[in-house]
């Protein structure tokens, strides 16, 4: 009988940290949802090597009222797009940007892409010094990923 009584407690307390850790997963969700961005980016992918999976091109960030120009590098950022399309957008919001410096980096896929609303695709990128973007494929439908590379981004001066 001991035996039986300690195991329903360790099953009762492991059941316990579950619904802790859930609870506090579903409060750090809501917290991030309800944060505003420090920014917002639009990104123009104008090249892209076909056969490679390479992508480049240039973005906009928006960050305290100012806008500022950026290049960008990346293995196999956008996928299943029509050959005829020679541009494609991507845009998002941008958090825990402090400094404009911190937005240089290399920014790899922490949250896999996803579905949102009437087809288009979202995925959570962030770089080094933890700048996090919400990148959402503004092109039609279109699917985009990152490579082990991730996307670098540099601020033009």
């Amino acid at each position: 009988m001991g035996l039986e009584r300690a195991g329903e407690k360790m099953r009762r307390t492991l059941i316990g940290l579950l619904i802790v850790g859930n609870i506090l997963s579903v409060a750090e969700i809501a917290r991030v949802a309800a944060q505003e961005p420090d920014g917002t980016v639009k990104i123009t992918r104008r090249s892209v090597a076909e056969g490679v999976g390479l992508s480049w091109g240039d973005g906009v960030l928006t960050f305290k009222g100012k806008d500022y120009v950026f290049s960008f590098k990346a293995s196999g950022l956008l996928r299943e797009l029509d050959p005829s399309i020679s541009v494609a957008e991507l845009s998002g919001q941008v958090f825990n940007l402090k400094n404009l410096e911190d937005f240089n980096g290399n920014y790899k896929i922490v949250k896999p892409s996803g579905s949102v609303g009437s087809g288009g695709k979202v995925a959570t990128i962030q770089n080094q010094n933890g700048v996090v973007v919400n990148v959402v494929a503004t092109t039609g439908g279109h699917k985009f990923t990152l490579g082990a590379e991730g996307m670098t981004i540099e601020l033009k001066k």
